[in-house]
């Protein structure tokens, strides 16, 4: 692995399952990426934070109720420890709020994170309420833990760091960087399976190939996710666009 450079994009997750990381965030562009230094993976166990013997981290809730809930000293020890790692605190949680491309963006802006993975029932509010956790959701769903959402939240992320992916312009013109779903996309044999890709691909014409993609994005956007539809258009008259 590349020297790291002190500069480049740091994470750091804290979790009881650190055998999950990197995972995919060891494969492909963004394992390539960590390979190169261009960002770090710090991952920590917070059972380790545990002072009894059992190394318990979870206890019931107070007030009763099914499941159980993480302890806010040990999680809280996990914390402080990290206290130097740079970025925002962040708890992966199905009542935060939505992992977005433009909240994506703004992490990648960031020096780092810190990324609380939740199990059981969830984590006690005191540690939340304390250190200023940011509580982020990857969609309306539960998982068994935020592990998984964390590797969605940091790939999303690290794509967008500079270095990672090989053209700017290429996650630029991807779905919800402009608003609108992705375009369709073909490719060689012109026609397969007896069925053929749009003539104008093959037209030569850039101008006219970038007006039909975009005319197919707005369709698409329209026809599969109208509300990011209406979101456009609001968009687009605030600045000064006209609906369409």
């Amino acid at each position: 692995m590349a020297k790291q450079d002190e500069t480049a994009f740091q994470a750091t997750i804290l979790t009881l399952f650190p055998d999950m990381f990197p995972a995919t965030l060891g494969l492909s562009l963004a394992g390539r990426a960590l390979e190169k230094g261009l960002w770090s993976l710090d991952v920590r166990n917070i059972r380790d934070y545990a002072k009894d013997k059992h190394r318990t981290v979870d206890d019931a809730p107070l007030g009763g109720g099914h499941g159980m809930v993480l302890k806010p000293d040990v999680v809280s020890a996990a914390l402080d420890d990290v206290a130097p790692a740079p970025g925002r605190r962040i708890y992966m949680s199905p009542r935060g709020v939505p992992l977005t491309q433009s909240l994506a963006r703004e992490l990648a802006g960031e020096p780092g994170l810190v990324v609380v993975c939740g199990r059981y029932e969830g984590l006690d509010q005191r540690v939340i309420d304390h250190h200023q956790l940011m509580e982020v959701s990857v969609g309306d769903y539960i998982l068994s833990g935020g592990e998984l959402a964390a590797q969605i939240m940091l790939d999303s992320i690290v794509r967008l760091l500079p270095g990672v992916m090989g053209k700017e312009i290429g996650h630029l013109e991807e779905s919800f960087e402009t608003g609108l779903l992705e375009h369709d996309h073909y490719t060689q044999p012109r026609i397969w399976n007896e069925m053929a890709a749009p003539e104008i691909l093959a037209s030569g014409h850039h101008e006219k190939i970038a007006a039909w993609r975009q005319d197919q994005a707005k369709e698409l956007t329209k026809e599969r996710r109208p509300e990011l539809w209406e979101q456009f258009l609001a968009k687009k008259l605030t600045i000064g666009g006209e609906k369409s």
